[in-house]
């Protein structure tokens, strides 16, 4: 059995102190729930602060991206072991990452191998685009991104790996897939490739989330499928009831 995993991406949203607010806020209810792994991903200015008040708990700390290289002339980056300081998870490859600051498969792959290097665990996140799933290519471009994204890792290594499948017509669209049609993509595309490069042992061990307006109100019809192990959820993390009310319901 895979233990359901729920991270929640608070994306470019929180100071500081309104961090500090939310994770107080959830953490008692986070907390209560043994059986699911929960994990929450507020911008790296809080990640210090945030990392302190999860120090002794069971909630883990990630962080939104990393860069592949150790140090450098990188203006804005983080290395992985800047994050690696505070977090135990880093998201990579997030569909707004890719369409707004210039990630592709190529650098998906250096930064999970990174991430992988120096001990983190990675959320790999994949999908398609509305005009994508509209002309039917879903099954295509997941499959290319599982198959670039995670080359040459270590079938040992990638018994770890996190896999976010978030179609990006679903992120903050308040249209989410449906929980069969997420389950067919997370089944017959992503675990059946991992079992094509991992073989069908560790491909079974891999958890995969579905990512993609994940709601209270939804998130039980989801986690009821076969196939999906949790959810990667972005505005409903931002409210603490909503999202230990996802976490429960993922128990």
């Amino acid at each position: 059995m895979r233990k359901p995993f729920v991270a929640g991406n608070w994306k470019m949203n929180k100071t500081v102190d309104q961090a500090t607010l939310l994770v107080a806020d959830m953490l008692p209810g986070l907390e209560a729930v043994k059986t699911v792994d929960r994990v929450v991903c507020p911008p790296a200015t809080s990640l210090m602060v945030i990392s302190g008040m999860l120090a002794g708990t069971e909630v883990g700390l990630g962080a939104q991206n990393l860069h592949w290289e150790e140090s450098g002339a990188f203006t804005g980056e983080l290395s992985p072991a800047m994050v690696k300081e505070f977090c135990q998870y880093v998201i990579i490859g997030h569909s707004e990452r890719r369409a707004y600051f210039g990630d592709t498969d190529e650098t998906v792959n250096k930064k999970t191998k990174a991430a992988f290097a120096i001990g983190l665990t990675p959320i790999v996140c994949v999908g398609e685009t509305l005009a994508e799933y509209e002309a039917g290519k879903t099954g295509a471009v997941v499959e290319r991104q599982v198959k670039e994204g995670l080359k040459d890792i270590d079938p040992k290594t990638a018994e770890k790996l996190i896999v976010a499948y978030e179609p990006i017509w679903a992120i903050g669209t308040g249209k989410a897939a449906g929980p069969e049609e997420a389950n067919d993509v997370i089944g017959n595309v992503v675990r059946k490739n991992l079992a094509g490069m991992f073989g069908n042992d560790v491909a079974q061990m891999i958890r995969i989330l579905y990512g993609g307006s994940v709601k209270s109100e939804n998130a039980g019809e989801f986690f009821h499928q076969s196939d999906i192990d949790g959810g990667l959820v972005g505005g409903a993390s931002l409210k603490a009831g909503d999202f230990v009310k996802i976490v429960e319901a993922a128990a």
